[in-house]
């Protein structure tokens, strides 16, 4: 989970990452890897262990979008499931987390906009309405990570995501034949994959229920129901 809070006074947002424990389980230690750190595991920043999460706050340099991932101290690799946005790793066939911090409109003391680097122009402040309605949060288009639902690799996950299915939402309410017949347009070998569960699973996955979800899964076999 990403929670960003933007700088008034410099181009700068002070963005908090949390990972629940759930996500990574077995860890003790995890820390946060990516673009801020040039991907040097030498220069992984290590996260607080809380109660359900770890988390740790970076301020970042704003009008720019961040790749990163976690990585466990048990050597899992783990996604932030509440990305902005996710993408193909250049180095293995896994995707990155994406942050995106939005350029902003910085106020002097005068109360005037001032030119930055990373600031944006009167005009765009005017066609978002108002500062509350830009809020500074805008993310791009959502994408989940739909291989947490068991069942779904890396490549159907590209199959869906190409067919539209882009979020635990739109999988929770596409119909099984509608599936169905996706992987079948997508060839022979995955004719054979049985996505009867896929919308029980991701209806949970989109409330963020990932206990309930690990408790639905230890009950699957393969993703298929016993």
């Amino acid at each position: 989970m990403l929670t960003k809070k933007y700088s008034k006074s410099e181009a700068k947002c002070k963005v908090t990452f949390t990972l629940p424990l759930e996500a990574i389980e077995g860890a003790k230690q995890v820390n946060l890897i990516g673009d801020f750190n040039e991907w040097n595991p030498a220069l992984a920043i290590p996260m607080t262990k809380q109660k359900s999460q770890f988390k740790i706050t970076l301020e970042l340099p704003t009008g720019r979008d961040y790749q990163f991932r976690y990585i466990g101290d048990n050597g899992v690799w783990e996604n932030d499931w509440a990305a902005d946005s996710y993408v193909p790793s250049p180095v293995a066939d896994v995707d990155n987390s994406v942050v995106t911090l939005e350029e902003v409109a910085l106020v002097s003391k005068t109360g005037k906009s001032k030119t930055a680097a990373n600031s944006v122009s009167d005009d765009k402040l005017k066609s978002a309405g108002t500062a509350k309605t830009l809020s500074l949060k805008t993310k791009i288009a959502a994408k989940d990570d739909l291989k947490k639902i068991e069942g779904i690799g890396p490549k159907i996950a590209e199959i869906l995501n190409t067919a539209g299915i882009t979020t635990f939402e739109k999988l929770a309410a596409a119909d099984v034949v509608e599936v169905k017949a996706i992987l079948e347009k997508a060839g022979n070998r995955y004719k054979m994959h049985n996505p009867a569960s896929w919308g029980m699973q991701a209806t949970i996955a989109a409330k963020g229920d990932w206990s309930q979800l690990k408790k639905l899964q230890d009950e699957l076999n393969g993703g298929k129901l016993k």
